[in-house]
């Protein structure tokens, strides 16, 4: 019960716990978590570590990802899904909130939420998800400064950078870029829509050394790989952002339109989490356990 429990809390941060897992030999997987029962899923099935995406976080919220949200809005997030599952967390920072000086405030909020890591881009706003087209690109220069930033504010928070700029700028492009971010101080970068396999291959090369991050969302321009093969292209980190965000809304869409169907839920029941599954995950029985261990009720008269 780490949400309410001091002693099952890790006791190295969450930047250097996820440090710790980058710096293992097999990539690292990080599946989209977009609230904390979602992470202790994620959690009971053998992640070591997670990812909460900003896209999947507006969806949630019944909005676009075009950077309306704030970052007090995503550090709620971050503080539910770090607290119910103990886990490092990278977060998806979009542009960094503003410029240099709020780039720094949004590392301070996220690392005392319980991030562990954190990505910046370099589009400009209203920013787009990633695999859309008519993004429009940051200087160099100005996402380099706004990376600086990030590492001067951070104290064991993992940076990492995100170029877009393959799209508009070529491979080349995205390379240079890249170089740049690393020498300004981010310690791993994520290019972001690549369409092959072999520009993700020729990305690495460009990069030897540097930690890199690839993105395994659906329904996007890069071409379906496993973590395994990721990892044989060079890549030390592996996202899929929204995933589990899609099934859950895939499953509520049937569950309301067997409910106006029908007039009832017998016939989804076979789909549902039971009552007993739902309370495994949470916890329930744990959380009254403590609450019994602590608080005795006592009967007027009885003392």
């Amino acid at each position: 019960m780490p949400y309410l429990v001091a002693d099952e809390l890790p006791r190295e941060s969450a930047g250097s716990r996820f440090r710790q897992l980058l710096s293992q030999p097999q990539i690292l997987q990080l599946p989209g978590a977009h609230n904390g029962h979602a992470a202790i899923q994620a959690k009971r099935a053998g992640f070591e570590a997670l990812y909460l995406s900003g896209a999947a976080m507006t969806a949630s919220m019944g909005l676009p990802d075009l950077g309306i949200i704030t970052v007090d809005e995503v550090a709620f997030f971050i503080r539910q899904i770090a607290r119910a599952s103990g886990l490092p967390l990278l977060v998806d920072g979009d542009t960094g909130y503003g410029e240099a000086l709020n780039v720094m405030h949004m590392v301070r909020t996220f690392e005392e939420a319980g991030a562990g890591a954190v990505h910046l881009e370099d589009q400009l706003l209203p920013k787009k998800c990633g695999h859309l087209n008519d993004k429009k690109l940051a200087d160099a220069h100005d996402m380099a400064a706004k990376v600086t930033a990030a590492a001067k504010a951070r104290r064991d928070l993992v940076i990492i950078a995100r170029t877009d700029a393959a799209a508009s700028e070529g491979l080349d492009g995205a390379i240079a870029r890249a170089k740049l971010y690393v020498e300004a101080g981010a310690d791993a970068i994520f290019p972001e829509a690549l369409t092959t396999v072999d520009m993700f291959r020729d990305f690495a090369k460009a990069m030897p050394g540097v930690k890199l991050l690839a993105n395994m969302t659906e329904f996007g321009r890069t071409p379906y790989q496993t973590a395994a093969e990721f990892e044989a292209l060079g890549y030390s980190m592996v996202i899929w952002p929204v995933s589990s965000l899609r099934v859950a809304n895939k499953a509520q869409e049937k569950l309301y339109q067997a409910i106006k169907r029908d007039g009832g839920t017998k016939a989804m029941l076979g789909e549902m989490q039971t009552r007993q599954e739902l309370y495994d995950v949470i916890g329930l029985h744990d959380y009254e356990a403590l609450d019994a261990s602590i608080v005795k009720t006592i009967v007027p008269g009885t003392e």
